[in-house]
């Protein structure tokens, strides 16, 4: 009986020793594109994932499958999924003991999903989370003999000291293995040049800006996909319901998202003109204290309320993460006339269709390295929708304030701004037209021309 088990020991290494040996003819070209996290928000390591098949590549999109990729993943004959189970429910006694179960057990279900899946060139791995992603992907590299890429979106430790703090031991910890680790990458690449300056200094790792840009569908929205969205969001959401997009109006006609379908006591809609639509988005995390969006949303009612011209406000805050029904329940607390809040989750077809229509789009995220980009204020400029940011080190890189947008430190300067931008809305002499102007003349490159330009020469100079 003892030799049953050792059989199939044996010939479970005897099935890996195949596939590595048969690895290097079968795996030319095959890329595998992996995140310890959630595929279907995780829109950079999509856009990768289309930007290898775009060239022929085969694609393996390694992550948890919480919520659908996008669909122009999903009809790609070249990308497969393939998931990894999330764990959930852990629940061990004291923290610490619990953090590192988890992480052992992450570990040995992604190394299983990566010695099992078929042999690629290179492992193309999203940090952070770098815990244990980075040290199995490593691992897994050198078992098929393939080339790991680090995309540096921020780091790993830096997030968790929102909640631990700085000197945590568990914050050390992380940063240790992150740097370690970090440098037995063959190849790097990073969000900003703030990033790519510090990965060096601080880290010694060599890494190659590639700075997140809009994929082509992020564009301003016509007017027929806006009446099809609201109509869409009325089933679930009050403030669409008594909305309806009709022919466009007024002088800013190109514009036009919501006109009034009739009077009712008490509702938004007997404010002055259409309301403006102002949108933000938000994994619900302690990097984004949206309670300085509220704050100023609180003031803007008060600015209508003292008689200045300002119009309702319609403010969609989209996302899903662990603070949302904090949020939700401060929002419930809020009674204003002239403001509605909603709180919707998206569908990632959706979400391009509602920036498109917006107004003014507005960003509460500071980075907790000072050293990446809000990828939500990229996808709004590349529907030419202006942003009121909150300022950080390295986001002059991205907002250029007075330019494409605002930068503010509080609530108090946020609804200033809101003031100032929709000043007698909607007109073509504002501040906020001639911000929208400026989007439209110095629209950059797309995803696509620079994930050419960057990773596609990284990948061909060394086939």
């Amino acid at each position: 009986m003892e030799a049953v088990p050792l059989c199939g020991l044996a010939l479970a290494l005897a099935l890996l020793l195949w596939r590595w040996w048969r690895a290097a003819a079968g795996g030319a070209g095959r890329v595998c594109v992996a995140v310890l996290g959630d595929l279907g928000r995780s829109p950079r390591m999509q856009y990768h994932a289309l930007s290898l098949a775009r060239h022929g590549r085969g694609v393996t999109l390694l992550g948890y499958l919480q919520n659908r990729p996008h669909g122009d993943v999903l009809r790609s004959g070249r990308i497969r999924l393939e998931p990894v189970r999330d764990l959930r429910g852990l629940r061990v006694d004291p923290k610490f003991l619990q953090y590192v179960i988890k992480v052992i057990v992450q570990a040995i279900q992604l190394l299983y999903t990566m010695l099992k899946m078929d042999q690629p060139s290179y492992i193309l791995l999203q940090n952070p989370p770098g815990l244990p992603s980075i040290a199995v992907a490593w691992v897994a590299c050198l078992f098929w003999r393939s080339k790991l890429i680090i995309d540096w979106h921020n780091y790993g430790y830096t997030v968790m000291s929102l909640s631990h703090g700085r000197n945590h031991p568990l914050v050390q910890i992380a940063k240790w293995y992150e740097k370690l680790f970090g440098r037995l990458a063959d190849y790097n690449l990073c969000v900003t040049n703030a990033m790519k300056e510090d990965l060096w200094v601080n880290c010694n790792i060599k890494a190659v800006t590639l700075y997140d840009r809009p994929a082509s569908y992020f564009k301003e929205t016509p007017v027929e996909l806006q009446h099809q969205l609201y109509m869409k969001l009325a089933r679930d959401y009050e403030p669409f319901r008594p909305r309806c997009v009709a022919e466009p109006v007024g002088v800013d006609a190109e514009r036009s998202a919501f006109t009034e379908t009739g009077e009712q006591e008490g509702h938004v809609l007997k404010s002055r003109g259409r309301p403006a639509l102002l949108v933000s988005s938000t994994s619900w995390t302690e990097d984004e204290d949206f309670s300085v969006l509220l704050k100023a949303l609180v003031d803007y009612e008060g600015y209508i309320n003292e008689g200045v011209k300002l119009p309702s406000l319609v403010c969609v805050i989209t996302g899903k993460g662990p603070l949302k029904d904090y949020y939700n329940e401060l929002i419930s607390e809020l009674h204003f006339k002239h403001i509605q809040i909603c709180t919707p989750w998206l569908e990632a077809e959706d979400y391009p269709i509602l920036l498109g229509s917006a107004d003014l789009g507005v960003c509460l995220h500071k980075s907790s390295s000072g050293l990446d980009l809000p990828m939500k204020v990229v996808d709004m400029f590349g529907c030419c929708l202006p942003v009121c940011a909150i300022h950080f080190e390295c986001l002059h890189e991205l907002v250029k304030h007075n330019e494409n947008g605002l930068i503010f430190r509080d609530s108090h300067e946020l609804a200033e701004q809101l003031k100032m931008l929709f000043w007698e809305f909607p007109t073509l002499d504002s501040k906020l037209h001639s911000f929208r102007e400026n989007l439209r003349a110095s629209r950059q490159l797309g995803w696509d021309e620079s994930w050419d330009q960057t990773v596609l020469p990284l990948l061909e100079q060394n086939e």
